[in-house]
């Protein structure tokens, strides 16, 4: 077996993202002292999250929508229509946000774009993440670009079999185990997981240690090492 191709994950593995989230909600709980503990509101936004990220998908307009519904629903109804424009300012401020680069990334993903073919496999909104790929200026070492709506095996037999020679010779990278990693492994490729400070409670899951094709990296500092070695080791 031979490596071919490299999946790079966008939020919080090339960029931050999460940080703005935090953000958000923090202004979210001061809007809706009034009517609930910060336990509580974020016991019942992280309900309304996985209740229609389904419907919504990912990324910031599916958040703006599920603050709403959680604060109508903590008022009882009564939220007062200036709070709910607070929510809409608020979100989209989000879709403005400047992007900021991770540590290494650039070199990271420089260090393998002569050698492997690379793809930006990233879930959220469509415009929002075309928007954050532009202002990154990483969008010219990639040589495909996926938006996609989940992160299942599925979809990673089909972008890794459109733009590669298959899963089985291809490798995730991202901060994601739930998203990034485990549906990876399930389609046959490599799953390198890269931590973030702050991951979104819907993504956490148990690493996989014992899986063969899975590794782990505190930064993408040592990714070009780490792929160099999976290489030779697949050539072999």
């Amino acid at each position: 077996m031979t490596l071919t191709t490299i999946g790079f994950d966008a939020d919080d593995t090339l960029w931050h993202n999460e940080r703005f989230f935090r953000l958000t909600q923090a202004r979210f709980h001061d809007l809706l002292a009034d009517h609930a503990e910060v336990a509580q509101l974020e016991q019942r936004l992280l309900a309304a999250e996985r209740r229609n990220v389904g419907a919504y998908g990912f990324g910031v307009k599916g958040f703006t929508l599920s603050m709403i519904e959680t604060a109508i629903e903590v008022s009882a109804g009564r939220v007062p229509a200036a709070v709910i424009g607070e929510i809409l300012a608020a979100g989209r401020e989000m879709l403005a946000h400047p992007i900021e680069i991770l540590p290494h990334a650039r070199e990271a993903v420089e260090a393998l774009s002569d050698r492997y073919r690379l793809v930006l496999v990233t879930k959220g909104d469509l415009l929002d993440q075309e928007r954050k790929l532009a202002q990154s200026g990483l969008g010219d070492l990639f040589d495909a670009v996926e938006i996609v709506s989940d992160k299942r095996p599925e979809t990673y037999r089909a972008v890794f079999a459109r733009h590669g020679t298959g899963a089985d010779q291809g490798l995730m990278v991202g901060n994601s185990l739930k998203s990034d990693v485990l549906p990876m492994l399930e389609a046959g490729g490599w799953g390198v997981h890269v931590p973030h400070e702050m991951t979104w409670a819907l993504e956490h899951a148990t690493p996989p240690a014992a899986h063969p094709r899975f590794a782990a990296l505190p930064d993408l500092g040592g990714l070009a090492g780490l792929v160099a070695a999976i290489a030779a080791g697949a050539a072999g």
